[in-house]
């Protein structure tokens, strides 16, 4: 797997590839920060998840929201359905919880702006 390292401005292309016996092949990064990116990327990628919810009585109709941090990759999809099912109450404050613990991850989902009522 090759990629492009985001953790410092260096940004260094990075491959990394697991051989059968559980070593990583990793080349092309200059710090620790590189090396850790890498193996995070190829054994849990995680993703701070955003979207947009549904606003009832509010000034706009949809709220843009974010997890409050990562969550695994793999469940960003899941996640999006989810927020897409529900809708919530202006006013809205930035920072309220949207949705708690979603998929189980022991992450909430916030709301990324202000919305106040009509």
């Amino acid at each position: 797997m090759k990629l492009t390292c985001i953790r410092c401005p260096m940004s260094c292309i990075i491959e990394i590839n697991e051989r059968e016996d559980d070593v990583l092949d990793i080349k092309g990064y200059e710090c620790e920060l590189g090396r850790r990116y890498a193996i995070e990327e190829l054994r849990n990628p995680m993703r701070i998840l955003t979207t947009t919810v549904a606003v009832r009585n509010g000034l706009h109709p949809v709220l843009p929201v974010k997890t409050e941090r990562e969550i695994p990759k793999h469940l960003i999809l899941d996640g999006i359905k989810i927020l897409s099912k529900i809708s919530v109450e202006a006013p809205i404050h930035y920072g309220d919880i949207i949705y708690s613990n979603i998929l189980d991850t022991g992450v909430d989902v916030i709301a990324s702006r202000d919305i106040d009522a009509t």
